[in-house]
């Protein structure tokens, strides 16, 4: 378990602490190191998107926006250390505690409530990370609202739409000349379908 936020959240002292000692730790390339004699416990921003690279890709979604975790649940790349379905953590494979590096190695996606299971124990079985899973369904067209809501807009492969904005949709400001071909809904949800760079398919009733 890795960076978890507490039940209760951070004290100020606690976030003081955290965020000096990711500062301190971090190399900034990724690799795992040392400071002052210690092992670093917490992975910088280059280790985390290393670790987001590596992880398996969503079919069909934009792999900057979605991954599957080790336990095979999507979680959304903005909802980090926070307690949804879709949200997730980074967590060391082998537990820090048990001597586990702070590396891109060992490090993986985890749906929170997995990685708070997990906790300092190594070597779950596929049974127990499902047991801990939060089972949860969502269809393309539920990940295309949640698209919206985060992004403002879907993009996946041969998929694309962004949110018109109130000024765009009263006219006082025309829709940039690269987004107007997108800014129709094919579906009432939001999504837009093209054949091709300048060819609409459908748009919504």
């Amino acid at each position: 378990m890795d960076d978890a936020v507490p039940t209760g959240g951070w004290t100020d002292a606690q976030a003081t602490g955290v965020a000096a000692s990711s500062r301190q730790e971090g190399t900034g390339d990724g690799q795992a190191s040392q400071c002052d004699g210690r092992r670093l416990r917490f992975f910088d921003h280059a280790m985390r998107k290393a670790c987001w690279e590596k992880a398996d890709v969503v079919p069909g979604r934009h792999p900057d926006r979605w991954r599957v975790d080790a336990a095979g649940n999507t979680v959304a790349r903005r909802f980090n250390a926070c307690q949804g379905c879709l949200c997730y953590e980074f967590d060391h494979i082998v537990p820090y505690s048990k001597g586990g590096a702070t590396s891109v190695e060992n490090c993986q996606l985890l749906q929170t409530r997995v990685n708070r299971f997990k906790s300092d124990k190594d070597q779950l079985s596929p049974q127990e990370y499902s047991h801990a899973s939060c089972h949860l369904t969502l269809t393309e067209r539920d990940l295309d609202l949640v698209e919206m809501a985060v992004y403002g807009d879907v993009v996946r492969p041969g998929l694309q739409c962004r949110v018109t904005t109130v000024a765009e949709a009263l006219g006082v400001l025309p829709a940039p000349m690269h987004r107007r071909r997108h800014s129709k809904p094919q579906h009432q949800y939001g999504a837009c379908q093209w054949a091709d760079a300048g060819s609409e398919q459908g748009s919504a009733p």
